[in-house]
């Protein structure tokens, strides 16, 4: 019984071990990935939350506005796959995060069923922006420290 435990934590640490050196390149790249495909879908006019955009930002022409953001999104998804350009998609990132917020404030009954944790599906993809953002303070955490 002791060697099984053995291996299990040699299993353990290993794959532990995995996580950590790999870990950030997946973020990394896969936030870059989802910026790309979000930005996108909103250049061409076929994101969901096109809708919610307009309403929010009611004082830009949506037909200038929504394009703009989406190709501002697209850079920050190149700008984190390609490695030196990180710093300045975080920037982008940062400066857009609370724009994405806005609807909370501005459209609350679009937002929510019932204020503050009642969530209608509107304010579930606004409220994931969170995991964007921890996950790109993550990056940015390591930016000076590792090649991921």
């Amino acid at each position: 019984m002791k060697k099984f435990f053995k291996w299990v934590d040699k299993v353990d640490y290993f794959i532990a071990d995995w996580m950590h050196k790999n870990g950030r390149l997946f973020l990394r790249v896969s936030l870059g990935v989802i910026f790309i495909w979000f930005g996108l879908l909103k250049v061409y006019g076929l994101s969901p939350a096109n809708q919610l955009i307009e309403h929010t930002v009611y004082w830009i022409e949506p037909k200038v506005f929504i394009p703009i953001l989406g190709w501002w999104e697209v850079a920050i998804g190149v700008g984190l796959l390609v490695r030196p350009l990180i710093r300045v998609a975080l920037l982008l990132l940062f400066l857009q995060m609370p724009g994405t917020m806005l609807p909370l404030v501005v459209l609350p009954g679009v937002c929510f069923t019932q204020f503050p944790f009642g969530l209608t599906i509107e304010g579930q993809y606004i409220i994931k922006n969170l995991v964007l953002v921890s996950a790109a303070i993550v990056v940015g955490g390591s930016v000076r420290y590792t090649k991921a």
